[in-house]
C-alpha cells in the first residue's frame, strides 16, 4: 500500500512554491516508519535536500533541510516555516548537524530547533514560536530545564525529498515535445487546402495580452524574443489599427501556415472595437493598418475596405484573450459585449476558443508546472470560472505565459505558446470542414518564375509541382459556372475555384 502525505494538495503546492518550485517524494512518515530519529537518519541519508512536515494538535510546521545528511557532525543549514492561514511564515536558524536536530544522542539545550520523535515532541525557543506564531500545544512536561524553551507535542512527522521541478531528465522530455510541436505547425496545411494560411482574430479587453501573445509566438519562431507589435499598459490601449500579421520561420524564410490578426481592445458599451468592425473583419473586409474609430464603423468605398472578399480574407479561427488574473473581475457590461460576440460568431459558424494570459503569475504556480498545467488546482480553478460566466467548454480555454519582460527564451513557455497555437489551428479546421460546397474554395498554388506567362496563358512549370496546370486567361473570364481568380502573392501564383462544378468543368 502506497505512503501518502497528510498534506492537502494546495498545501503542498504552497510548500513547494515557498522553496522555489520543488518536487516532494515522500522518504518518511513517523506513523507507518516508526518515531524514531535513527530511522529518519538511515532514510533520509544522501538524499538531497529536504522537508521535515510536523504535525502537532493545532499547527503544521516544519524544517527546510538545505543539503543531504551526510556525516552524523556536519552542520546543515536549516529554514523553519509553518503554514498560516493564506502563507508560509520563515524563520531562518543557522546550521545545525542530524545528530543535533533529531536528537540522536542527547537534547542539546541551546539549539533553536530540537526534534524528539522518540519522545514526540519538538522543544523550540519562544522568540523562534513568536515568529511562526505558532499556537505552541504545550505539554504537560514538568522537567522543561529552560523557561525560554516550549515543548509541543506532536501527532505525526514526514520528510520529503526536494528535487528541481524541471531536472535534466524532464528537460530532455520538454527538448522532445518542443521539436515535435514546432514540426507539426510548420508542416501543417489546412483542411482541404482551401486556403493557404489560417487567419486567428485576438479579441479582448484592453491589456489582455494579444499584441503580447503575438510577440510570444513570433518569438518562438524566429529563435528570439522580438517585439514588433508594440504593447503597453495604458488604459487607453496601444493597439488601435487593424494589423494582419504573418510569421516567417527563421530557418527556412518561407511564411508560416497561419496569420495572427490584432485588433483595438475591448471596451465597455460604446468604447473599444465597435461591433460592426467586428463582423466585417470576421467577413474579410478590412484588410491590413486599418485605423479604428470606435464611434465609426468601416464604410463600403473606404481605402481598407475589401469590395469582395475570398476565403482566404476571411477569419477561421476567433480567439478571445483575457489576462487570467482578472478574467473575473470582467464588468457586467464587457461580459454582455463577448457574448453578443459570440453569438455572431456562432452565426457565421466561426470558431473560438478562449486564452488565457499571464498562468505565471496565479499564485503558487511555478515554471515546473507548465509540463502539466491544466492539472494545477489555480489553474483548474480559473477554468471552471470562466466555463460558468461565459459558457465556454472547458477544452476551448487554454492558458499562456507571454514573453513581455524576458531576454531569452524558455523552452518550457514555448510548450504552453505552440499547445495552444495548434489549437488554434484544429479550430480553425472544424470551420473550414463545416463550410457549404458553395462556399468551398479550392486553391492551386505553384511558383512563380520568369517567362510563366506565354501569350494568354499561365503555364505551371513541371518541375515545381504537381499540378502541371496550365490556365488560359480567357476561359477564366468567361466561365460561367463559378468564380475563378487568379492572385499573386509572394512570387507565387494562386487559383481561387469557388465550386467543385467550376473545378470539374475548367
Amino acid at each position: 500500500m502506497a505512503v501518502t502525505t497528510c498534506l492537502t494538495e494546495m498545501q503542498e503546492k504552497k510548500l513547494q512554491s515557498c522553496f522555489g518550485g520543488k518536487r516532494f517524494t515522500l522518504l518518511y512518515k513517523a506513523s507507518v516508519h516508526d518515531f524514531s530519529g535513527h530511522n529518519v537518519y538511515k532514510r533520509c541519508n544522501n538524499q538531497g535536500p529536504t522537508v521535515m512536515v510536523i504535525y502537532s494538535e493545532h499547527d503544521i510546521f516544519g524544517a527546510y533541510i538545505k543539503d543531504s545528511y551526510q556525516e552524523y557532525g556536519e552542520k546543515i543549514p536549516i529554514v523553519l516555516f509553518a503554514f498560516q492561514k493564506n502563507e508560509i511564515s520563515e524563520c531562518k536558524i543557522g546550521a545545525y548537524s542530524p545528530s543535533t536536530f533529531l536528537c540522536l544522542y542527547n537534547e542539546d539545550n541551546c539549539s533553536e530547533f530540537l526534534l524528539n520523535l522518540d519522545g514526540k515532541k519538538v522543544t523550540m525557543k519562544l522568540d523562534t514560536i513568536e515568529k511562526l506564531q505558532l499556537k505552541g500545544q504545550v505539554s504537560n512536561e514538568r522537567h522543561q530545564k529552560h523557561q525560554k524553551d516550549k515543548i509541543i507535542s506532536i501527532k505525526e512527522c514526514e520528510v520529503f525529498r526536494c528535487e528541481d521541478l524541471l531536472d535534466k531528465r524532464n528537460m530532455e522530455e520538454i527538448t522532445q515535445l518542443h521539436k515535435s510541436l514546432l514540426f507539426d505547425i510548420k508542416s501543417y496545411r489546412p483542411y482541404r487546402d482551401l486556403v493557404r494560411q489560417i487567419r486567428i482574430l485576438l479579441l479582448g479587453p484592453t491589456g489582455a495580452g494579444k499584441s503580447s501573445f503575438f510577440n510570444s509566438v513570433k518569438s518562438v519562431f524566429r529563435g528570439h524574443v522580438t517585439h514588433q507589435a508594440l504593447v503597453g499598459s495604458d488604459a487607453a490601449g496601444v493597439s488601435d489599427k487593424y494589423r494582419v500579421y504573418s510569421i516567417k520561420d527563421a530557418g527556412h524564410n518561407y511564411s508560416l501556415p497561419f496569420i495572427l490578426c490584432d485588433s483595438m481592445g475591448l471596451g465597455e458599451e460604446d468604447k473599444g472595437l465597435c461591433m460592426d468592425d467586428i463582423v466585417y473583419i470576421l467577413k474579410g473586409h478590412i484588410s491590413d493598418r486599418y485605423q479604428f474609430n470606435p464611434m465609426k464603423p468601416i464604410t463600403p468605398g473606404h481605402s481598407n475596405y475589401i469590395e469582395n472578399p475570398l476565403l482566404k480574407d476571411r477569419i477561421h479561427c476567433v480567439v478571445f484573450v483575457f489576462n487570467i488574473n482578472s478574467v473575473e473581475h470582467l464588468s457586467y457590461e464587457m461580459m454582455a459585449k463577448i457574448k453578443k460576440i459570440r453569438r455572431e460568431l456562432i452565426k457565421c459558424g466561426i470558431i473560438h476558443v478562449v486564452l488565457l494570459t499571464h498562468v505565471d503569475s496565479l499564485d503558487l504556480i511555478t515554471k515546473g508546472d507548465f509540463i502539466d498545467i491544466y492539472r494545477c488546482t489555480p489553474v483548474k480553478c480559473k477554468l471552471e470560472m470562466v466555463h460558468k460566466e461565459l459558457g465556454f467548454a472547458l477544452s476551448d480555454i487554454l492558458v499562456v505565459s507571454n514573453y513581455t519582460s524576458e531576454w531569452e527564451l524558455e523552452p518550457v513557455k514555448d510548450l504552453l505558446i505552440l499547445s495552444a497555437l495548434r489549437q488554434m489551428l484544429w479550430a480553425a479546421d472544424d470551420f473550414l470542414e463545416d463550410l457549404p460546397p458553395e462556399k468551398t474554395v479550392f486553391c492551386f498554388s505553384f511558383l512563380r518564375e520568369k517567362e510563366v506567362k506565354e501569350g494568354n496563358k499561365y503555364v505551371t512549370p513541371s518541375h515545381t509541382n504537381n499540378f502541371n496546370l496550365i490556365i488560359e486567361e480567357q476561359k477564366l473570364r468567361n466561365k460561367k459556372t463559378g468564380k475563378i481568380e487568379v492572385a499573386e502573392t509572394e512570387g507565387a501564383y494562386f487559383m481561387y475555384i469557388w465550386n467543385e462544378d467550376a473545378y470539374a468543368k475548367l
